[in-house]
């Protein structure tokens, strides 16, 4: 029988601490009652009556496509600024780059959204672009927040990496291009999917940047969930948060299962190759 000690107890309290709200909130979602403190049967009327509320259902799917392009376009300039911070050894500008790539993460999200708007309503003014605030300034302030956690994860990632394999590479002729395509990325891979996960979810959540830089008919799902919770929980405000977590879930793990498919696939690739110059050498030494 295994003793009780105080670390397995602060585990399972901080387990239950995160996930059973979450789960409680996926159960009251089939509670049958409008009144969501008092349980009145299991019932998925509040499900099918999603179908009918056009403008909730309409804030999911415009946070979701936000969510995701903020998630492509983050992993993209993340990494390309996580490249240069790591690689780049002969910008002379780098600290100052990288504290400029970091600042996002120390910034009070007000005022990240407050200077946003300004510069918005600025470029608006000058060069007549945008021309109206709506989901694309929410997207560009998305990508902007969430580069900088995906560059502190791909950076960590590449100050890990054995360089003598990308040198190798080099020396038997290939383009850099090539290296960095065909060996770098898949060997961060798993940060990549890891920056994405955090971009995806980070958009999803936010209310603050959407409420500064959004503009008529671009409301947000926190935002709505914001200004329904005002007057008190709606059950389907329960359903809808229980479709979203489903969907970060399933996307969560599709997201980990290739990833580490791809991590033991270059795994084997590595082990075979020294299998193969091991009995080589072998070989030579034979003959």
């Amino acid at each position: 029988m295994k003793r009780f000690s105080f670390s397995n107890f602060m585990l399972w309290a901080g387990l239950a601490f995160i996930y059973l709200p979450m789960l409680i909130m996926v159960i009251y979602s089939f509670n049958a009652s409008k009144l969501v403190t008092v349980w009145g049967g299991w019932s998925l009327k509040w499900y099918a009556g999603l179908l009918d509320n056009n403008q909730l259902m309409g804030s999911v799917l415009r946070s979701l496509e936000i969510a995701c392009y903020t998630a492509i376009a983050a992993v993209a300039l993340g990494t390309v600024a996580a490249f240069v911070l790591t690689r780049v050894t002969r910008f002379k500008g780098r600290t100052l780059f990288g504290g400029l790539v970091t600042a996002p993460l120390v910034m009070p999200e007000v005022i990240t959204g407050l200077s946003l708007l300004l510069l918005f309503v600025a470029m608006a003014q000058l060069i007549g672009w945008p021309a109206e605030r709506g989901v694309l300034t929410i997207w560009i302030a998305h990508t902007t927040f969430c580069s900088a956690y995906v560059a502190v994860v791909v950076s960590a990632r590449l100050r890990e990496l054995d360089l003598s394999i990308e040198e190798a590479a080099m020396d038997l002729g290939a383009k850099p291009w090539k290296v960095f395509f065909l060996i770098t990325i898949p060997m961060i891979a798993p940060s990549l999917a890891a920056g994405g996960m955090m971009s995806f979810a980070l958009s999803l959540d936010d209310l603050v940047l959407a409420s500064f830089v959004s503009g008529p008919g671009s409301t947000t799902l926190p935002m709505e969930v914001f200004s329904a919770v005002r007057l008190g929980v709606k059950p389907e405000i329960n359903a809808v948060a229980s479709l979203i977590l489903l969907t970060v879930s399933i996307f969560t793990f599709f997201a980990w299962y290739f990833a580490r498919r791809a991590e033991e696939k270059r795994k084997r690739a590595i082990q075979q190759a020294m299998e193969e110059t091991t009995s080589e050498t072998w070989s030579a030494k034979a003959a």
